[in-house]
């Protein structure tokens, strides 16, 4: 049986509609800003404290816009599963990485296409959820 983390993740995008993914240190695997929720935090609010802490987007958790929940492999960790509740951010922001993250990276979705024009080193999240959500969106 697979481990499980609990995560929130917030899709974020800059103002020529590309999607904000974050690289941590010690890790090869780029995702969305998010991470566990602290003692007593909801979903939501979790999502806004770790958006603020990794990229600077301060935002009140009211305004960010439920996607939805799923469960995939964890990107960094062997034999896990997360379960990430996924948020969107409202407008178009920019973004500075700090905390724990060494590296941002914006998508340029129109750009990806699908299967071999994905990058490698995209977080299962990403590929099997997000991505083809964010298309069925658009």
């Amino acid at each position: 049986m697979k481990n499980r983390i609990v995560v929130s993740a917030v899709c974020v995008f800059d103002n020529a509609g590309r999607l904000l993914t974050v690289r941590k240190r010690g890790t090869a695997m780029f995702m969305h800003p998010g991470g566990k929720p602290e003692a007593g935090e909801s979903a939501v609010q979790a999502a806004a404290r770790e958006l603020a802490e990794e990229v600077g987007i301060i935002l009140d958790p009211s305004e960010l816009q439920l996607m939805g929940v799923w469960i995939a492999d964890a990107a960094n960790e062997a034999a896990t599963d997360i379960e990430a509740t996924v948020f969107m951010a409202p407008g178009t922001w920019e973004a500075h990485p700090s905390a724990e993250i060494a590296e941002i990276r914006w998508l340029d979705l129109a750009g990806l296409g699908d299967g071999p024009g994905l990058p490698s080193d995209l977080a299962p999240l990403l590929t099997d959820h997000i991505l083809p959500e964010l298309a069925r969106l658009a």
